[in-house]
């Protein structure tokens, strides 16, 4: 690391909530760890805002990597309106970006953001340097579309036990699955001053209908994908189905493949302790 950056922040909990505008929109953002060299842009999951990501994913690629999570246009502290698709939302992170000042970015996605990293990617090859893709699909991918049913159900059994909707779409149901998602729960709440705006409930249905085009549409052509790309899931998702992260490893060439067992969407949540270290070495390479 920099001497002169001793200073540097790398807990996630401790980094300042920052905006810059672009495009007609306030872009809501936080970033640590070293600056200089590529940074390291998180696209965040469906119906989630900057308090969403898990800092012992977040914290320790930031002692290494510059990091900068943001919250995409109409969601959590970002102004406008909701993107209606993924492309759409791909188009507004391409803007983000470019009005922080970066040529090249390594793309760290999860989920819904995933899908996003994969639109922008195709779209603008040139901007991208890395990819690390987590409990994601591509689109056309079998059983997509399923996302939405899957969804409504889990955050009504939720509610009924008075749990985060997360506990049941991101962890099994079961003994090591149980103790995972409470844990992972607990972490999102370490930070306790300067809270995002909560998610609209509007943001939610957006997102999830843009989901379902997703997985509607036409299979993409992925074989443009020349980005060393690292791919990671839970071998029992439920939300966006682990076949997919297969189905995404055998197009995108010489991809990775990383697949947790007894684990759910959240795999990398679950596995933080082993899943960490591996994006940190893939993105140092």
């Amino acid at each position: 690391m920099n001497p002169s950056q001793d200073n540097v922040i790398t807990a996630y909990k401790d980094a300042p909530t920052r905006t810059i505008e672009a495009g007609g929109v306030s872009y809501a953002y936080r970033e640590l760890g070293p600056k200089g060299g590529v940074p390291v842009v998180f696209f965040v999951h469906l119906a989630a805002n900057l308090d969403n990501w898990d800092p012992r994913i977040i914290d320790p690629i930031a002692a290494e990597h510059h990091v900068i999570t943001f919250d995409n246009r109409g969601v959590g502290a970002s102004t406008g309106s909701v993107r209606d698709s993924v492309e759409a939302m791909a188009d507004d992170a391409v803007t983000f970006i470019e009005a922080l000042g970066f040529d090249q970015v390594d793309i760290f996605a999860f989920s819904l953001g995933g899908m996003v990293a994969q639109a922008l990617v195709l779209k603008h090859p040139d901007l991208v340097r890395k990819l690390v893709l987590t409990g994601t699909g591509p689109a056309g991918g079998k059983d997509m579309d399923k996302v939405v049913g899957t969804t409504y159900y889990d955050i009504l059994r939720a509610t009924l036990t008075r749990s985060d909707p997360k506990e049941f779409l991101f962890f099994n149901r079961n003994a090591t699955g149980k103790p995972a998602a409470r844990a992972f729960v607990d972490r999102l709440r370490e930070r306790t001053v300067d809270r995002d705006t909560p998610v609209k409930v509007k943001t939610l249905r957006t997102q999830l209908n843009a989901i379902k085009n997703w997985g509607r549409s036409a299979p993409a052509d992925l074989s443009g994908i020349t980005q060393p790309t690292l791919i990671a899931n839970g071998d029992n998702d439920r939300m966006v189905p682990s076949v997919l992260s297969e189905d995404l490893h055998r197009r995108i060439k010489d991809s990775e493949l990383v697949i947790y067992p007894d684990s759910g969407h959240g795999g990398i949540f679950q596995f933080h302790d082993k899943f960490a270290p591996v994006a940190v070495a893939f993105l140092g390479r």
